[in-house]
């Protein structure tokens, strides 16, 4: 019996071997021993050809990724934190006097320099007032002259003998008396024009008004609890922004060798509001939540600006010079390391093991592994290894490093 006559010559050993077992009806587990044999025999063959047949189809295709130049620029180092605008001032305008509302004279939503009126209450009832001051201070001097005089008068009959000096000390304390009465008349009309000047409303400081409460004619009172209006300070402005614990000493030390640069940003971390400079670090530590508050101050010439807004803030603490950069995306973890894929001339990529300095964003800083102009994918890695054929495209502008122009997030290396 001729078993498996398709084997080539090289088989006739073990087709001979197969036909002995069979004739000599040797025991059934020795025959299914040389049937496993033979089926793991097949599949070596069909392996075999089928990567003769791979290899005759040619080399595989180049993968499609994305490349970007390693550059040598200046990397801003930035620290974010999320901030909320406060005005730097507010005032809840109240009367201070009792009376009616005769003038106003702002609109809504307008903006107002200091000293500038914004309303004027009844002046008419304190100028009655300080009129009867005013006649009874007349008065009262007269009254003082006169004393005077005859003090004089008493003061001078004193080495005739002719008065009692009990009499010229009475005098005097009269002088004094009236003296006192003129002082305190004069007190009173001060206090009058006084409210005169309260019947004035004028803006404390330059700022918007927002919505006035009252209108013309209405009546107010010194004790009222409502403000008629309020007044906000929106040039400049203030943002108030909470920092790590940590990044705390580098900012002190940063700010004793000058101002340092706030940005804030839309809530959505996209958009550019204004520029500012940090003023100042709080005097203590939030225990529960490890941050320090910070405040900085901004122009705000174009109102983009707002109080009680939420920002997103970048701190600039410094600036590197001439750093080698590359996208954040190209940075690479895995057992070898972090390392990167390195385009060669022959559009081959190989693993680079690379040195991060520092990580901002869309853009790393790298200390040794690459060079300036050299290649690497920042997109596809996940079908390459070392040797594989890639077809590269470049980035987009926007993408490429340095193009943001700062930070997400992160505490900046050493």
């Amino acid at each position: 019996m001729r078993i498996f006559t398709g084997l080539k010559p090289l088989n006739t050993d073990f087709n001979s071997f197969l036909r002995s077992v069979w004739s000599k009806r040797s025991s059934g587990w020795v025959f299914a021993l040389a049937l496993a044999g033979v089926t793991l025999f097949s599949t070596g063959c069909s392996t075999s050809d089928a990567r003769q047949k791979a290899q005759a189809a040619g080399p595989q295709r180049p993968v499609s990724v994305t490349v970007a130049k390693v550059r040598t620029q200046d990397l801003p180092v930035y620290v974010a934190g999320l901030g909320s605008v406060t005005a730097f001032n507010t005032a809840n305008i109240k009367s201070r006097v009792d009376g009616q509302i005769m003038e106003v004279h702002f609109r809504e939503g307008q903006f107002v320099k200091q000293g500038e009126l914004l309303i004027v209450i009844d002046p008419r009832p304190y100028q009655v007032q300080l009129d009867q001051m005013q006649a009874q201070l007349f008065k009262d001097e007269a009254t003082l002259r006169d004393a005077r005089l005859n003090l004089d008068r008493y003061t001078a009959l004193i080495p005739s003998g002719s008065i009692a000096q009990q009499q010229v000390d009475t005098q005097k304390a009269l002088v004094d008396q009236l003296d006192g009465q003129v002082r305190n008349d004069q007190a009173q009309i001060n206090n009058v024009k006084l409210q005169l000047t309260y019947c004035h409303i004028t803006a404390p400081f330059e700022g918007r008004i927002g919505l006035r409460q009252v209108d013309v004619g209405n009546i107010v009172h010194a004790n009222d609890t409502n403000a008629m209006l309020v007044l906000t300070q929106l040039q400049p402005i203030a943002v108030i922004f909470t920092l790590p614990e940590d990044v705390l000493p580098q900012v002190a030390q940063r700010m004793r060798s000058g101002p340092l640069t706030v940005e804030a940003y839309s809530r959505d971390d996209q958009t550019k509001l204004a520029t500012g400079r940090l003023l100042t670090i709080d005097n203590q530590i939030d225990q529960s939540t490890g941050t320090a508050k910070l405040k900085a101050v901004f122009d705000n010439k174009d109102n983009q600006l707002w109080p009680n807004q939420f920002v997103n803030t970048q701190l600039l603490l410094e600036t590197r010079k001439n750093s080698l950069v590359l996208p954040t995306a190209a940075i690479l973890h895995g057992p070898p390391g972090t390392f990167v894929y390195a385009v060669k001339p022959d559009n081959t990529v190989e693993q680079r093991n690379v040195t991060v300095a520092l990580t901002q964003g869309d853009t790393t800083a790298i200390s040794g592994g690459l060079g300036a102009g050299d290649t690497v994918v920042t997109s596809g890695q996940d079908k390459l290894q070392s040797g594989s054929r890639i077809e590269p495209r470049e980035e987009s502008p926007s993408a490429q490093p340095g193009n943001t122009g700062r930070g997400a997030a992160g505490t900046p290396g050493s």
